[in-house]
């Protein structure tokens, strides 16, 4: 086995580790905070230590990686239900994949030396900017999968949105829509657009903000930030903010679905709006 050093390969594994959960997040939909997100991030990179074991066989090896699955996404994510966080782990797995076929190819093409494969781990004496490089490759990669998934949501049923900020909590009415393809460039969220008399109930503050006079720093200085949209023949921006819990309930099946996302403020009185792709 080439030379390990055991501070570059702890490093590396919290380093993908966080980008791998960061992604599953990302393709789920699902929030994920940053300080969970670093822990779990540093829990699981001992699971690489396996690196340095006799080969543990197809079977056992399958089982650790498994367990350190599951660890990892129930430290980040937590346990809302058995099934969502069976579903968390397959996706975790999906993300794994993705950017470990990234790094094989570049073995098998290249077999560089500063590269070791054992155990289903990998160890890279690396320089970061291929490191960087090589994430961010499989972040897009993640991203576009994403996208092809949000395009063949087809959505019949009809949903609400539970949205709480602070110590209030409303209820509105939602339609599912492939239109609504808004996301804050900033954050990577997609965006739900409400209508502003709804949204006042959580946010009082919205009783005396007047948007359109107001410079974009005096925006953020309050609590929200201008996202630009596109419609059929009008352009503009729209407010948002980010609340402390959404969930998207499915009328007909009481299925209910914690999403990752912010609430767009428009001037009308209409449903929620949101992209069906938030559901998968």
């Amino acid at each position: 086995m080439k030379c390990i050093y055991l501070d570059v390969l702890i490093v590396l594994n919290i380093y993908v580790n966080y980008f791998l959960i960061k992604g599953t997040g990302k393709l789920t939909h699902t929030p994920v905070k940053t300080l969970r997100c670093a822990i779990s991030s540093f829990v699981g990179s001992f699971f690489s230590l396996t690196i340095f074991l006799p080969e543990t066989g197809a079977l056992l090896n399958l089982g650790i990686k498994l367990a350190a699955a599951v660890i990892i996404v129930i430290m980040a994510f937590g346990i809302k239900d058995k099934k969502h966080t069976a579903k968390l782990v397959i996706y975790f797995y999906i993300v794994n994949f993705v950017f470990g076929g990234f790094v094989m190819l570049m073995y098998e093409i290249f077999e560089p030396s500063f590269m070791a494969f054992n155990n289903s781990y990998f160890y890279i004496d690396f320089s970061l900017l291929s490191l960087v490089f090589f994430t961010a490759l499989a972040y897009i990669a993640v991203s576009a999968l994403r996208y092809f998934l949000d395009r063949g949501c087809d959505i019949s049923h009809s949903y609400h949105v539970v949205i709480k900020y602070g110590s209030s909590v409303i209820s509105v009415d939602a339609i599912p829509d492939t239109g609504n393809s808004l996301v804050d460039a900033f954050s990577g969220k997609p965006v739900i657009v409400c209508g502003k008399e709804k949204i006042i109930n959580i946010k009082q503050d919205l009783c005396r903000l007047d948007f359109s006079n107001m410079k974009p720093e005096e925006i953020c200085a309050v609590g929200y930030r201008l996202v630009p949209y596109t419609t059929i023949g009008n352009t503009g921006m729209i407010p948002v903010f980010t609340p402390d819990e959404i969930l998207i309930c499915d009328n007909e099946s009481d299925r209910k679905k914690r999403v990752d996302a912010l609430i767009g403020i428009n001037s009308r009185e209409t449903p929620a709006i949101f992209n069906p792709g938030l559901l998968i």
